[in-house]
């Protein structure tokens, strides 16, 4: 103890001020500390909920980033997919239009095809009963006279003049 005094320190005075430390540190820890300690708790606590919602936000970011490229992906396919529809209608209109289009000249074929068979019977039809009229005529002209071959041309000659 002489050498705390010779310090100038005194045990009591020493004893005093540990206590009255001690007392100041339990003071500080229920008045500051605690405070101070729940504020940056809290101040922690904040800033991982700010990391974790910026994660979720990331991440869900990322999945309608997903999402939207698979819908435009899939809207591309349906669109190719219309297309190549619409494509084929086409087509097939077409088909069935060039079809329809050659059934129509077909016919109008045939009807040409059928109204020249019956306008050449009608003509040779016309032709053989002149014909035989004309050789009636003849036949009749020659039975009432009797011909030479000049006589008998020059009848031939009459008759043909007379039916044309």
């Amino acid at each position: 103890m002489d050498a705390l005094g010779q310090l100038g320190i005194s045990l009591p005075g020493l004893a005093t001020q540990l206590i009255s430390f001690i007392i100041l540190l339990l003071i500080l820890k229920k008045v500051l500390y605690g405070p101070i300690v729940k504020m940056l708790d809290e101040r922690s606590d904040k800033i991982k909920d700010s990391l974790e919602t910026a994660e979720r936000v990331q991440k869900e970011s990322a999945e309608s980033q997903a999402e939207a490229k698979s819908q435009l992906d899939a809207a591309r396919a349906e669109g190719q997919e219309l297309i190549a529809q619409a494509r084929e209608m086409a087509d097939r209109y077409r088909e069935e239009e060039m079809e329809q289009v050659k059934a129509e000249i077909q016919e109008a074929r045939n009807r040409a095809e059928t109204t020249i068979q019956r306008e050449k019977d009608a003509v040779v039809e016309e032709i053989r009963a002149e014909f035989a009229g004309i050789a009636i005529t003849a036949a009749e002209k020659i039975i009432n006279q009797s011909l030479d071959e000049k006589s008998h041309q020059k009848l031939i000659d009459d008759v043909l003049q007379e039916n044309s």
